[in-house]
């Protein structure tokens, strides 16, 4: 390093009547850097606390050579260092030093106190020796610099230091000594890493060698230490050196705060700031104001003589503005080793508090919080609006082998937009998005937002009541619905004002939200997400959304979201490749490559993914207050060979074609967010016969796999049957009529969902009434039919947004529901408002009927009629409760009226009564119904000692109670 010029920016300033000393030069840089060494005879044991005091003359010779008096001082220099090479003397003991000392006090005082003057770089333990001496000669001359000397001293002496460097100046011999012969109490601090050792004091990888500042000596040697000066200490350069300099500057230092920030080095405490763009830099503390040397490309130090790290802050000064700030380099880590161990072994269940931009106050100081898991990353920098998008100046430590990256920046809020830079193993750099940023920009912007909650909730009794009763044995009626078109162009708030109302005016149990997380394309309907831990920034803030699902809880509506653990997009921003190489998806390209939807898929064996994905479905339980979690597309999860060709996978270590690391995700996720969030329920869509997928983890079934855990499962065999029967002519129908009824063949298998979903009502399927063949009364008909037996099947039911009041055309996200079909001026109006009656209707009686939920697992809860009249289109059968009373549910799938329809019933009912007919008037049926109470009459029919005569609608299902 060249030495600098003597200007007013070549050296801190000091407060007055300090005397500053001057920046080392090459020379001194290196002999400083070899201080702590020992002599070439023994270059192998460094480190050592005691030094041959030639070397340190020798250091002392560069400073001396500028006066007369200094020249002097350096050939003695010089002949003592030859002596000192050529005969090494063994180590006195500690009280011979001590009398040496006191004899070479008195026979030197007066070099020592010319070398006071002459030389500006002296060291405290000089300059107190000089003292002393200039206190018998020249007491009026040295009065100023002994103030001086005490206040600018950076270095504390003890026993130790005064023990090792016995030979001051003068005339006492160098005594050489290995670190193994010194006494215990003079060893040096064993050597931290970055990672250990606190912000404010650790040392850079060149720094580290050097020797520590010596500490105040204890009180029964203070007088030796008085008597004689120990040697003299030399100034390190505070620059940053050439090594860390190319690594800060491109973005691959793994451990900037061991070299930013402020550190103690011989000569007092050594300040070093990367500021690029920077005019100036000035390190402020209390009265201190020192300006730090430019060192050229954004660097900025200087060496302060200092006894101690101070609390200080910066000014730093731009072409047009001044900043005064916090030094981010300053600050210890603010994760600690349990986040750390919890994250490299998968079980942090509240990741979202470790990773992220989180707003806090960090050792007494209001910032932000920056950490990203990124393992293969050569470095990672943060970019934002706070620092106009270049992140050269934030560069991120790495803590250990986490693979996780952190940074506390001061100043920085609440609103900013940020990004990680990170440069990959080949050294080219991509900026990403935060995996677990809690808010986004409005897409298609990309940038994380920083955010916090002050959301207070008013949702209390909901909370503490959905958890009485396990879903799978309570009324659970689900309105599915896409938030950004149920009503296009409301926010979260505004829905809020109108969701809850219309839902439980339908008397829905629940809601099911399409994916909130944030998505980039809107046509993806959420179900390739970016941003896992962020509602959408379509409709609003993450504290909007908490608005709505706090008002649906506080109208008595359960709320669930979708939730998509399978795959992610390979957006360039976002997950895919994150740091430089496979870190999300699987590292073999056959399992990472989703087939069907040009997605990836997570590596569900990795820990850290794993555990990415477990917190994210309990972050959404806690943070938002959600009630359930639909798990998307779990059938693609669970096999290797989904949608693939033989030769495009690879069977698991048993030969198989499961995955195994998929399976346990599962498991691992439902028994944490059961655990953890009591009244929540996880749903999956599954569309095989995997066995046990809502049974619990520990119960092994005849596949030898424990259950997945779920609560509920979507029953798609059933949907797909139930729909394909109602599709076909009604005289057709007789030959498919093993459709309506296999269902019940495999209804206990599992706890069902009946899902008639977004998934049916698109992409040319069509809506569910245009489904329905016949003319357009037929097909209304068909479909209140057909939610009458939906509603009355075991299983919970789900129905998508628009179907409620019988949508002829298919579903877009462009414009939502055809709300106009329920203006009262559109003329088939009332068609259209007559089916949503009876979705209301069903739902009004379902919920007062225990015997259509309570037994919806349980083969007790359900009996068989007649399931066989195909020839007529008939089905009937009885729900039952736990106490035995039952429903009887009656479906004619005909369009002809059937007078005096024999069925065989229980004989301990007196009659039954008619409670639903979707036939009536007010749904825009023919009205053809049973007014009166049906009473038994003592003949056996279907099996049964007694049976009733009912008239059956054309096309309609009849619900009938005890009277």
């Amino acid at each position: 390093m060249t030495p600098r010029p003597e200007s007013s920016g070549s050296r801190p300033k000091g407060t007055a009547g300090e005397k500053i000393p001057e920046q080392p030069t090459a020379a001194q840089q290196k002999s400083a850097a070899k201080k702590t060494a020992v002599p070439k005879q023994a270059a192998a044991k460094k480190a050592a606390p005691a030094k041959a005091t030639a070397k340190k003359a020798a250091a002392g010779k560069t400073a001396a050579s500028k006066t007369t008096a200094g020249r002097t001082v350096a050939k003695k220099a010089a002949t003592k260092k030859a002596a000192a090479e050529k005969t090494p003397v063994a180590q006195p003991t500690a009280e011979k030093a001590a009398v040496a000392k006191k004899t070479a006090a008195k026979k030197s005082a007066a070099k020592t106190a010319v070398k006071s003057a002459a030389a500006p770089q002296k060291t405290a333990a000089k300059k107190t020796a000089a003292k002393s001496a200039v206190k018998k000669s020249a007491a009026k001359k040295a009065t100023a610099k002994k103030a001086t000397a005490v206040k600018a001293t950076a270095v504390k002496a003890t026993a130790k230091k005064a023990a090792v460097k016995k030979a001051p100046a003068a005339k006492a011999l160098a005594k050489k000594t290995t670190a193994s012969e010194a006494p215990a109490e003079t060893a040096l601090p064993k050597k931290t890493t970055a990672s250990e050792a606190p912000a404010e004091t650790a040392l850079s990888k060149k720094s580290a060698a050097r020797k520590a500042p010596a500490r105040k000596a204890p009180a029964g040697k203070a007088a030796a230490a008085q008597a004689v000066p120990p040697e003299m200490e030399v100034a390190v350069s505070p620059a940053v050196d050439a090594v860390d300099r190319e690594r800060l500057l491109g973005g691959t230092h793994h451990a900037p705060h061991s070299v930013l920030g402020a550190h103690p080095v011989p000569g007092g405490i050594a300040f070093r700031a990367f500021r690029p763009y920077a005019l100036s830099v000035t390190v402020v503390s209390g009265e201190l104001r020192a300006e730090l040397h430019d060192d050229g490309q954004g660097f900025f130090s200087g060496l302060l003589p200092l006894r101690e790290v101070p609390a200080y802050r910066l000014i730093v000064e731009y072409e047009s503005t001044v900043l005064e700030t916090e030094d981010a380099y300053r600050f210890l880590p603010t994760l600690g080793d349990l986040d750390l161990h919890l994250i490299g072994e998968g079980r942090h269940e509240e990741l979202w508090t470790a990773l992220g931009a989180h707003p806090m106050t960090h050792q007494g100081v209001t910032g932000t919080r920056f950490a990203v898991w990124a393992p293969n990353a050569r470095g990672v920098r943060v970019a934002g609006t706070f620092n106009f998008w270049d992140g050269t100046g934030h560069v991120m430590r790495s803590l250990g082998s986490s693979g996780v990256w952190e940074l506390f920046l001061p100043d920085v809020g609440e609103g900013e937009l940020y990004k990680f830079e990170i440069t990959r193993a080949d050294g080219s750099k991509t900026l990403r998005a935060d995996p677990l940023a809690r808010r986004t920009e409005v897409p298609p912007a990309t940038s994380s937002v920083i955010t916090s909650s002050e959301y207070e909730w008013g949702d209390a009794d909901w909370v503490a009541r959905r958890a009485e009763v396990p879903a799978h044995e309570a009324p659970f009626s689900v309105y599915e619905v896409h938030l950004p078109s149920w009503r296009p162009g409301l926010t979260y708030r505004q829905l809020a004002e109108q969701l809850p109302g219309y839902v439980k005016n339908l008397g829905f149990t629940h809601v099911e939200l399409m994916p909130v997380a944030e998505h980039p394309f809107g046509g993806s309907w959420g179900y390739q997400v970016t941003g896992f831990y962020a509602p959408t920034a379509r409709l609003g803030t993450p504290d909007d959304f908490r608005f709505l699902v706090d008002k649906l809880h506080q109208a008595g509506i359960g709320v669930l979201m979708d939730w998509v653990p399978a795959h992610f997009p390979r957006d360039a921003w976002a997950l895919a490749e994150f740091d430089g190489r496979p870190l999300y998806e699987h590292e073999d390209p056959l399992r990472a490559a989703h087939p069907d939807w040009g997605t990836l898929e997570f590596d569900f064996g990795r820990n850290e993914v794993r555990n990415f994905l477990v917190a994210n479905a309990v972050y959404w339980c806690e943070e938002f207050h959600i009630d359930g979690l639909r798990v998307d597309a779990v059938a693609s999860m669970l096999y290797l060979d989904y949608s693939r060709e033989p030769g495009q996978w690879t069977p698991n270590e048993h030969g198989g074609r499961e995955n195994l690391d998929a399976v346990a995700f599962l498991q691992e996720m439902n028994a944490t967010v059961y655990r953890r969030v009591p009244g929540v329920v996880t749903i999956a869509e599954e569309s095989t016969a995997w066995d046990g997928v809502t049974r619990a983890t520990h119960h092994k079934g005849p596949s030898g796999f424990g259950g997945l855990g779920f609560g509920l499962k979507w029953n798609m065999g059933w949907m797909h049957d139930s729909l394909q029967y109602m599709s076909h002519e009604p005289v057709h129908r007789k030959y498919h009529h093993g459709e309506m009824t296999f269902s019940m063949v495999y209804a206990y298998s599992e706890n069902y969902v009946l899902p008639i979903s977004h998934d049916e009502v698109v992409h040319g399927k069509r809506s569910l009434v245009s489904k329905m063949p016949g003319d357009w009364w037929q097909q209304r008909a068909g479909v209140r039919s057909y939610l009458g037996f939906m509603w009355a099947h075991p299983g919970k039911q789900l129905l998508f947004m628009g179907q409620e009041f019988a949508q002829g055309a298919e579903w877009s996200e462009a414009h939502g529901p055809d709300w106009w079909l329920l203006d009262p001026g559109y003329g088939a109006e009332p068609d259209h408002r007559g089916v949503r009656d009876l979705v209301r209707d069903l739902n009004t009686v379902y919920r007062a009927t225990p015997a259509l939920w309570r037994l919806d697992t349980d083969p007790a809860g359900f009996e068989w009629i007649v399931g066989d009249a195909a020839e007529d289109n008939v089905l009937a059968f009885l729900r039952l409760d736990p106490e035995g009373v039952p429903v009887l549910a009656v479906s004619n799938f005909a369009p002809v009226t059937r007078q005096d329809y024999r069925l065989g019933v229980p004989d301990d009912v007196p009659a039954w009564h008619e409670t639903v007919n979707t036939d009536a008037a007010r749904y825009g049926g023919s009205d053809v119904t049973n007014p009166d109470p049906v009473k038994p009459e003592p003949q056996s029919w279907h099996g049964r000692p007694a049976s009733i005569r009912l008239t059956l609608p054309p096309l309609a299902t009849v619900w009938l109670r005890p009277a």
